[in-house]
């Protein structure tokens, strides 16, 4: 049914929001307005809204382009329980699905119809759409356009085409990660003006950026993870059998952990996943074939075992984190033999552009990893974007004093005189080995047992070296030569420390670990009850399993939050809510009341 209502009154009673995010606003009114338009907005800022919304008062029909299956059905799954007729073609739909897809959208019953690019390619989905009035056309994760994406898919590139079959629609092009080059390319390929760009800012406020020098990598994903009892999160790999063998561990651990990867049998991922986003379990241990489109606004840690091969990948990936809007925590662990893996495939790739692309993408996450200044300074940097302030507060190195007040001279001078004793030739791992004084057979090989400097570095341990020898990097005394397979060699710079000219003040690492501050608890941001909020958690899981479909397609955990809050008594109380619209309210306002008021009268 076409509704007549205006973009806000539709934002309460439809979706239950009581005012817009940024940027959803001016959107919805270009799109209205029928404009082209090129959305660049953070993961979890409410994008979809810009074209639901439209949808919704737009006579026709609106037709999104989105890259994945998994995506699709969560979209489909979301509005139909908001009261929203919405189609989905793709090949995990049944003869009768499909069938009864397309009836919906050839009588014109469906309002939004969600398709990959290759299926909106066919002839007969051409032929079926020719008969209907589309009024919006949206390419969601437009980035996948672009060849300077970190995404980029050929079929894309052909969407310009299909669209000028449908001259009345407007188009609306969205991704959550584009830099400039990426932006501009996005605008040219779809002929959409630059005065229709609106960019938002890439800064998720919520989330708690961190990076730790990677000594014991399963040691320090256990801790890690004890931080977060019984709450979702996502552990990225780098290959198919680190995701096998860690969440193996994790679940002999005691863990809810699944793996997720393109090597696992198609129903094995597909449960697997189905799993995670139905709060069956915890913890997905993943390659980076997992998330894309995954809409689980609940997760409250993304931990990356193994150095991305991109700032955007990496951005993307810890954008899965709080898409609710409440805090996450964000972990890299950052080894310098990750950076020899990832150059690795880069080596194996035969355009010479496309490898000159990837180097650039390295050094990028290299320099965030190495950063010694707020995480969210270089991210931001990348998208061309200025971070309003120097300290975010919430990332681990505006967390930690500011104030260097350690003398690292002397270890420096070791480690500065070990890199050139050795020929300067070896990277991080060995040069620790030497100093620590470790008799493995590389160092008897090369009979660097005899340096003066063997077990010099004896009162450090191998985590202390790693942490003290990113500051030496980041402060330009030695630096790593990637085209000789990350070998460690000196600066000029390091002549004066090396000669007594100067000294050294730094960060030691028992002091940094002291500083850092990470959310806690998932109740904190909105002082709701974490009892009643326990017992509404067990409610949703119960409704949800019943309805066949995941916990936050009944509510969120900020809805949940939000009841816990205020305990509403009667439906107008429960109707202002967070994410409380028309058909939620017909649909379970009575039996949550009826636990709120069980919980009120346990506690009068």
């Amino acid at each position: 049914m076409i509704q007549t209502d205006s973009p806000r009154t539709l934002l309460k009673s439809v979706f239950g929001y009581d005012s817009f995010r940024s940027f959803q606003e001016d959107c919805i009114r270009s799109v209205l307005e029928r404009r082209d338009t090129l959305l660049i907005m953070p993961t979890g800022g409410g994008k979809s809204l810009c074209y639901q919304i439209p949808a919704l008062i737009f006579p026709g029909l609106t037709v999104v382009v989105s890259p994945l299956i998994s995506l699709m059905t969560d979209q489909v799954r979301q509005l139909r329980a908001l009261g929203i007729d919405a189609s989905v073609f793709n090949s995990s739909l049944s003869s009768d699905e499909y069938d009864e897809n397309e009836s919906a959208v050839r009588s014109g019953r469906s309002r939004i119809l969600f398709l990959a690019p290759e299926t909106l390619l066919k002839p007969e989905i051409g032929s079926l759409l020719s008969g209907c009035r589309v009024d919006l056309f949206v390419i969601d994760e437009a980035h996948c356009i672009s060849e300077w994406g970190h995404d980029f898919r050929p079929e894309y590139r052909q969407l310009e085409a299909v669209r000028r079959r449908f001259p009345r629609a407007v188009c609306l092009a969205m991704t959550a990660t584009a830099t400039q080059r990426v932006r501009r390319d996005i605008l040219s390929s779809l002929g959409i003006p630059d005065a229709n760009l609106l960019l938002a800012s890439f800064n998720r406020d919520n989330l708690f950026y961190e990076v730790a020098a990677k000594v014991d990598a399963h040691r320090q994903t256990l801790d890690f993870l004890r931080r977060f009892p019984d709450q979702s999160g996502i552990v990225y790999c780098f290959s198919r059998d680190q995701v096998d063998t860690l969440a193996a561990s994790l679940e002999k651990e005691g863990f809810s952990a699944r793996p997720y990867h393109a090597g696992l049998r198609p129903e094995v991922r597909t449960r697997n996943q189905e799993l995670f986003i139905r709060d069956d379990v915890q913890i997905i241990v993943a390659t980076i074939a997992f998330g894309m489109g995954i809409n689980k606004p609940n997760v409250r840690f993304v931990l990356h075992y193994n150095l991305p091969k991109n700032v955007e990948s990496y951005y993307q990936e810890t954008g899965r984190a709080g898409r609710d809007g409440l805090p996450a925590h964000c972990l890299l662990l950052f080894g310098y033999g990750d950076i020899r893996n990832v150059r690795f495939f880069i080596e194996q790739k035969t355009d010479p552009e496309q490898k000159q692309v990837a180097n650039m993408h390295l050094s990028s996450i290299i320099q965030y990893a190495e950063a010694e200044t707020c995480r969210r300074g270089p991210l931001l940097k990348y998208f061309g974007e200025t971070l309003a302030a120097e300290n975010c507060a919430l990332c681990d190195n505006c967390a930690r004093p500011k104030t260097p007040d350690f003398d690292l001279t002397d270890p420096a001078k070791k480690f500065l005189a070990c890199i050139r004793r050795t020929g300067q030739r070896f990277g991080a791992g060995h040069v620790i080995d030497v100093l620590r004084g470790s008799s493995n057979e590389k160092i008897l090989r090369f009979g660097h047992d005899r340096l003066a400097e063997y077990g010099t570095g004896a009162e450090f341990s191998a985590r202390q070296w790693q942490f003290l020898i990113r500051q030496f990097i980041q402060k330009g005394y030695s630096f790593q030569d990637h085209d000789a397979y990350g070998a460690l060699k000196c600066t000029p710079k390091s002549e004066n420390l090396l000669s007594g000219g100067e000294r050294l003040m730094g960060f030691f690492p028992e002091a940094r670990e002291k500083a850092k501050k990470a959310p806690k608890k998932v109740a904190e941001p909105l002082q709701g009850d974490d009892e009643l909020f326990q017992a509404l958690r067990q409610l949703r899981k119960e409704l949800a399993d019943q309805a066949g479909v995941p916990p936050y397609i009944v509510f969120s955990d900020k809805s949940l939050l939000d009841m816990a809050a205020r305990k509403p008594a009667t439906r107008e109380a429960f109707s202002a809510l967070y994410g409380v619209g028309a058909k939620k309210l017909e649909a379970y306002a009575d039996v949550f009341l009826r636990v709120i008021a069980e919980f009120r009268a346990s506690r009068a």
